[in-house]
């Protein structure tokens, strides 16, 4: 597939705006919700890639990354519970996105509660780009009370959340936004084709606020996010696949 080719977020964000308000579907370069939540299996790092290419794709939206550029840049903060370290391994310098690399701040809480307590005090600090976090299984400490704490401070001070849930089951929660995701395979590279793909993600949008539930492949696009739909795994009833605008296939976003 030629990424070149696929719409960027800036054009289909362009595009959406002109029909108007009314479309209700998710792609690439749609308003970055203050609290999403992705769960993911733990030993295929999908959870943590796709995070950050949601949080690459969401500060591009927002304007506030100016990612590269020299401009006055936030920093992101990054906490994990004990048990979500042993699961994925802290977070690898070198291989994160360029844009992030020099402005990470990583948290080793002991227990979800502390690093409950270290999410919410980081989205109470305007000066950070966004926040990140990885929880492992469903603790009792994020209970529907803690979930809506961490929502109603991301929306207070207007900072984003993007709460990794490794190896967990859905439960009771506030998230703006909630996905499922899981590796997909890389498309063929355009000039080698024995060398690895870009990072791509099966990931589906199973709750959400203002936008329709759908099902999308996901692709690093190196500067922006791509999306194409997904065939569906199962319901006999055709799933909302979204409306990605321009054409049946791409968009979009970023991460490594």
């Amino acid at each position: 597939m030629d990424m070149a080719a696929l719409p960027r977020a800036a054009e289909l964000a362009r595009a959406g705006a002109s029909k108007g308000a009314a479309n209700p579907r998710w792609h690439p370069g749609s308003k970055c919700p203050l609290h999403s939540e992705i769960f993911a299996p733990a030993d295929d790092a999908s959870g943590t890639g796709a995070a950050l290419a949601l949080a690459l794709d969401g500060l591009r939206v927002r304007g506030a990354g100016k990612l590269g550029q020299g401009a006055e840049e936030g920093a992101v903060l990054w906490v994990q519970d004990e048990k979500a370290r042993k699961l994925s391994g802290r977070p690898y310098r070198p291989g994160l996105p360029e844009a992030l690399r020099h402005r990470l701040i990583h948290v080793a809480a002991k227990t979800s509660e502390d690093a409950l307590f270290a999410l919410e005090e980081g989205v109470r600090c305007r000066d950070l780009a966004c926040v990140i976090g990885e929880l492992a299984g469903n603790p009792k400490a994020l209970s529907f009370t803690a979930s809506r704490r961490l929502s109603l401070a991301a929306e207070k001070h207007n900072v984003p959340l993007f709460l990794i849930r490794l190896d967990a089951e859905p439960d009771l929660s506030s998230a703006r936004m909630r996905w499922k995701v899981r590796a997909a395979p890389s498309a063929p590279p355009l000039w080698n084709t024995a060398a690895p793909g870009r990072p791509a993600w099966h990931a589906e949008l199973f709750r959400a606020r203002t936008h329709t539930p759908g099902e999308w492949i996901l692709r690093d696009g190196n500067a922006f996010l791509a999306a194409e739909r997904a065939t569906p795994a199962h319901a006999p009833a055709a799933p909302d696949h979204g409306d990605l605008g321009l054409r049946a296939g791409a968009r979009s976003l970023a991460a490594s």
